[in-house]
């Protein structure tokens, strides 16, 4: 099992092996989901030439945490960022944002009735992937049912992982 401080050499690892890009991002959620110890990890990939994105990769824990696959490809810059702050933190190439609780994080971090309904987690990690001023997708490893502390390490490691995954992105949206 790879731990936090082993995830930024789990992924090199990964992306060696020369996986298709569909199987690279597919192990990319769960090494990242299992080494955080998380609920559900999942992948928003974007085209951004396109402005339009789509949640394709998403590893869960168990059966009973909600699948939140997106088959198609949704245009992301019309209603999406009014009603989702941290989508708006994204879109405007903001660092990654890092909640603890859904609950107590202000209006100006997130939406929580749109967390609520569309998410349902309680903590969440929302890890922009950006490359040459461009939104490239979003990489969230998220809790259910209870706050959780994101720490320093988990952290720098996730922050560690987002370049690496970049030209897969690319080359899995086709661009």
């Amino acid at each position: 099992m790879q731990t936090i401080s082993t995830l930024p050499a789990a992924i090199d690892a990964l992306l060696s092996k020369g996986h298709s890009p569909e199987e690279t991002l597919n192990r990319v959620v769960e090494t990242v989901g299992l080494a955080l110890e998380a609920d559900r990890c999942f992948l928003y990939v974007r085209q951004p030439d396109q402005q339009r994105g789509r949640i394709a990769f998403c590893w869960r824990k168990e059966a009973g945490i909600p699948d939140v696959i997106q088959p198609d490809w949704q245009p992301d810059t019309t209603d999406l960022p009014d009603e989702d702050p941290l989508f708006r933190a994204a879109l405007s190439l903001q660092p990654s944002v890092y909640v603890d609780d859904v609950e107590t994080a202000g209006p100006e971090i997130l939406n929580r009735s749109f967390e609520h309904e569309t998410f349902g987690h309680r903590a969440l990690v929302h890890a922009h992937i950006q490359q040459d001023g461009e939104l490239w997708g979003i990489l969230q490893p998220c809790q259910f049912g209870q706050p959780r502390h994101w720490t320093e390490t988990e952290k720098t490691e996730i922050e560690a992982v987002l370049p690496r995954i970049y030209p897969v992105i690319r080359a899995f949206v086709g661009q």
